[in-house]
């Protein structure tokens, strides 16, 4: 979903002054524009389902879910970023105009053009986020979720949800969410 921009070049008030006379999204990292692409119909499928459940499960709650067309600014990491779903509970997040700060909860749905930059540069970044509990990586081919928890000590510890559990627990919103619910409308896999 990112491709280089046309190497642009600002600093974060310069990069939110331009993209706001964009037609495309970009993101933001270190001074570097990234432009955003398409992507396939699983991946918004997937990023859909995701957010339509959590939305579902948080009604009433103070946390709020959040799809990819709101922007995260990680400050630390000089970044901004258009994770495919967030949840945050943070009342600042909850006033805010162009970005949130402090989610609970980001959720990445993996493409082949992704992956090393959601593993890579992404993860490191998104690891900077104080109120961040949990940063969870859903592979649509294998029907995983890699959900990375942040321990007691701030050391994140990898908890793998697969298909044959039935559910993934997140628990920083004390809730779980089934396979089915996740990859509703996408093809069985093949055993």
């Amino acid at each position: 979903m990112i491709a280089l921009a046309e190497q642009l070049t600002f600093d974060a008030d310069a990069y939110l002054a331009w993209e706001r006379e964009q037609t495309d999204k970009h993101e933001y990292l270190g001074g570097e524009v990234f432009a955003m692409v398409g992507a396939r119909q699983e991946h918004v499928l997937v990023t859909l389902n995701l957010a339509s459940a959590l939305k579902q499960r948080l009604r009433g709650q103070p946390c709020r879910a959040y799809v990819s067309d709101m922007k995260l600014r990680v400050a630390e990491a000089e970044a901004f970023f258009y994770p495919d779903v967030m949840v945050s509970c943070d009342p600042r997040d909850h006033a805010a105009a162009l970005f949130l700060e402090h989610p609970t909860l980001i959720v990445e749905v993996l493409s082949a053009g992704t992956e090393g930059f959601d593993r890579g540069a992404k993860s490191a970044a998104y690891r900077r986020l104080p109120a961040l509990r949990e940063y969870v990586l859903v592979d649509i081919d294998t029907r995983r979720l890699e959900i990375y928890r942040r321990a007691e000590e701030g050391d994140w510890l990898l908890h793998d949800c697969r298909p044959e559990e039935g559910g993934c627990r997140f628990a920083s919103l004390d809730l779980t969410l089934s396979f089915d619910e996740i990859f509703e409308d996408l093809p069985r896999l093949e055993v």
